[in-house]
């Protein structure tokens, strides 16, 4: 446990601070606004590649969803503890200089311009905390050794992230136009619904096949605490593929409107 997070707390802030360094000598032209978010989103295409293959690990471990261990559904969990800690950390750096840019000169680390982040990035902080204060408790103390299973299903709702990740990359280089941000558009939108809102279905069906019982019951059988956490995670995942819709919405909708002129 300590010893994986001493690692992860170096390995995440190491990394983004070695893709500034290197975007520095690749890009001189880029301001350190450009390289703080391509940065970013390159360190959370590293975590979530690797949460989705520890997750994939797992559930293929484990034939027995309610009973069978894996070392990765507990240990990675202290990755993910540090990783979620300077993810907040970085979301306000990317927040205090796009508000630089625009104008908003509030010192960096003032009371002001961290009630502003927090205003601002409320939901993805939230669930950022909740994952921390919440889920890391109940993964790792309260579901005692059940359930290694469902963890590693928890960590393969990562996979859209990489995706999410190439696409603000390609805006930010100017390449939304561009065939490969189209078809990027729909691999993230199959793999956010698949991974992060037919996951928790797919959860349920999982254990009523391993118990013998009617998917309908499973809601009942199962600790409310579980119920509760899934269920709030899954509510903003349902809010941030709504907005992903209504993003695919205008950028097909647009090119189509386009191609017809």
């Amino acid at each position: 446990m300590w010893r994986t997070l001493a690692l992860a707390s170096a390995f995440f802030p190491g990394l983004f601070i070695l893709c500034i360094r290197l975007l520095r000598w690749a890009a001189p032209g880029w301001s350190l606004k450009e390289r703080i978010l391509l940065s970013g989103r390159l360190v959370s295409t590293v975590q979530a590649t690797m949460a989705t293959v520890s997750g994939i690990t797992v559930v293929l471990s484990c034939k027995n969803v309610v009973h069978d261990r894996h070392w990765l559904a507990v240990e990675y969990i202290w990755v993910l503890v540090p990783y979620m800690t300077y993810d907040i950390y970085v979301m306000y750096l990317c927040h205090w200089h796009k508000s630089q840019e625009k104008g908003i000169l509030e010192k960096k680390h003032s009371l002001a311009s961290v009630w502003s982040f927090l205003l601002q990035e409320r939901l993805m902080v939230t669930h950022h905390l909740f994952i921390l204060i919440v889920l890391t408790p109940i993964t790792q103390h309260f579901r005692g050794e059940l359930g290694d299973f469902f963890v590693g299903c928890i960590f393969m709702a990562e996979l859209s992230t990489p995706f999410v990740s190439l696409g603000k990359i390609l805006m930010q280089l100017k390449m939304q136009d561009t065939l490969l941000h189209k078809v990027n558009g729909i691999v993230i939108l199959v793999t956010f619904f698949l991974c992060r809102i037919l996951l928790f279905p797919f959860m349920y069906a999982a254990y009523a096949r391993q118990v013998g019982i009617p998917l309908y019951l499973v809601p009942f059988r199962i600790p409310l605490h579980c119920n509760i956490a899934n269920a709030s995670l899954i509510a903003p995942q349902l809010y941030w593929f709504r907005l992903l819709c209504r993003k695919a919405a205008r950028l097909y909708g647009g090119s189509a409107a386009h191609r017809s002129r």
